[in-house]
């Protein structure tokens, strides 16, 4: 559905949903915030739910469901092996993809493990326009090596750019010519780059970089866990798409590769994922590493009531009335943040509104953590759990130097039809009141940091008393119990 227009009021995102169902939220005082973040460890993946006012970490496996999707799981069939269930989900998957070999994964990096641990050997190369923690963690454990080839224009913070998720294809070749195509196992393609805000790839670079992929011979996998938002704006900015349906372009992005991976939690609004391989011989070579890592070959780990509902989520994310809907928010949210002066990524991407928070926090270092510094200040000033994507997200070189990330970024995600236009509103304003009283905000050091995923459990303290004087600040503009 094209922009609701309005007859007294600018254009505004709306939600083309009513509810059905609520679950109270609680806003907790701004003193007890700061003792939640400090019990926390400084990080918000620690936070108990109870203690978030806008839980914001991600939209993975916190999408709501339709009234579809939670009847269809009152039909599973809760068999352990030949599940109706199974057959239902590979059955629809092919309708959609066009690949009729499916292995069942409970989510997204069980499907990453599977193909490191299939494919990836010590010292190869692994090329992607832009890695996610879990996929390179996946590949450096069993020894292989990532090469991130998105072009130099998607790590510009600023842009009208409509494709910031596009691979560098001259590097592509390059690459591939410099490792041989003997040590590039596949070339991995992430639709909606997430650790760079969100952004899309377009159909056309998809195709140029797979053609040179068939050309040396190279398999290809797609990651297609944001695969939705990246429809969308293949639709809607990209020359000679905005006649086709969605489905169409799915089934044109999906020819296009051999294996193609999905974590449900964000493609199919429910829990679970999968890996679809083309080609029925490299099926059979991997289908043992199921049962050994997931379950047996028709439950993979997941709950089949999950799978019910993921089949119904999988034509959901057909439609675009409803994959529209994250886009227009996150694009509302980008848009008036913007406007305030904040230094967000934009274009607005899927996924979430993403500060850039080298700039918001200039005078943080980044050997002090700064969009870690910064996602607690947000929960400090607000009860908003953000999620840090910066050098805090990244591990260590093997000398144990710090590996700087090349954007350090605050997200902020939109789970889909969860927030309404107020709570968005709200979040506008907390964090417009905090880059107002950026300075305030310090930075950050481990007290516990783990050697693998660390940004998931390390324990951090404040390098000073920042928080304290942040809230003080804080109760002075809005009262104590705000």
């Amino acid at each position: 559905m094209p922009e609701i227009k309005f007859y007294k009021h600018e254009p505004l995102p709306m939600e083309m949903h009513k509810v059905k169902i609520v679950q109270q939220l609680t806003l907790l005082p701004v003193d007890q915030r700061v003792r939640k973040i400090r019990e926390a460890g400084f990080n918000t993946f620690q936070l108990h739910n109870g203690d978030i006012f806008m839980d914001m970490l991600t939209d993975s496996g916190v999408n709501a469901m339709s009234d579809n999707m939670l009847a269809a799981m009152m039909r599973a069939d809760d068999a352990y092996a030949g599940s109706e269930t199974f057959f239902r989900m590979r059955d629809k998957l092919e309708e959609i993809f066009g690949i009729p070999n499916l292995l069942p994964a409970h989510q997204g990096r069980a499907c990453e493990n599977i193909l490191a641990t299939r494919f990836v050997k010590p010292d190869n190369c692994v090329i992607m326009n832009y890695h996610f923690t879990t996929a390179k963690a996946h590949i450096t454990r069993v020894g292989g090596r990532v090469e991130e080839l998105v072009k130099d224009e998607g790590l510009v913070s600023k842009s009208n750019l409509p494709f910031k998720g596009n691979i560098d294809l001259e590097k592509l070749e390059a690459c591939i010519l410099k490792e041989t195509p003997e040590n590039v196992p596949f070339i991995r393609i992430e639709a909606g780059t997430n650790l760079i805000g969100g952004q899309p790839i377009s159909y056309e670079n998809m195709k140029a970089a797979t053609d040179i992929a068939k050309k040396y011979g190279i398999l290809t996998v797609l990651d297609a866990s944001l695969l939705q938002d990246n429809l969308y704006f293949i639709k809607v900015r990209e020359e000679g798409m905005k006649d086709k349906s969605i489905r169409e372009i799915t089934r044109m992005i999906a020819d296009l590769f051999d294996i193609i991976y999905f974590s449900g939690r964000k493609f199919g609004f429910a829990r679970g994922g999968g890996i679809l391989v083309r080609d029925i011989d490299l099926f059979h070579s991997m289908e043992d590493l199921i049962p050994m890592f997931e379950g047996f070959l028709t439950y993979g780990g997941m709950s089949v009531k999950e799978m019910e509902a993921m089949i119904v989520g999988f034509d959901e994310s057909m439609e675009f009335d409803v994959i529209s809907q994250g886009p227009q928010f996150i694009k509302y949210c980008v848009d008036q943040l913007e406007a305030y002066g904040v230094p967000m990524i934009t274009p607005g991407g899927g996924l979430g509104a993403h500060l850039d928070a080298s700039q918001f926090v200039s005078h943080i270092p980044q050997q002090e953590y700064p969009a870690g510094a910064l996602v607690c200040a947000l929960y400090i000033c607000g009860g908003i759990r953000g999620m840090e994507r910066g050098t805090l997200s990244e591990e260590r070189n093997a000398d144990g130097s710090e590996r700087f990330a090349s954007m350090e970024l605050v997200r902020m995600a939109l789970p889909r039809r969860v927030f309404t236009l107020s709570q968005t509103e709200y979040v506008i304003d907390r964090v417009k009141w905090l880059y107002d009283h950026r300075d305030m905000v310090g930075g950050l050091r481990f007290v516990h940091e783990p050697k693998t995923l660390r940004f998931f459990t390390g324990i951090l303290e404040a390098t000073s008393d920042w928080p304290e004087k942040l809230a003080e600040a804080y109760k002075a503009e809005f009262g104590a119990d705000q």
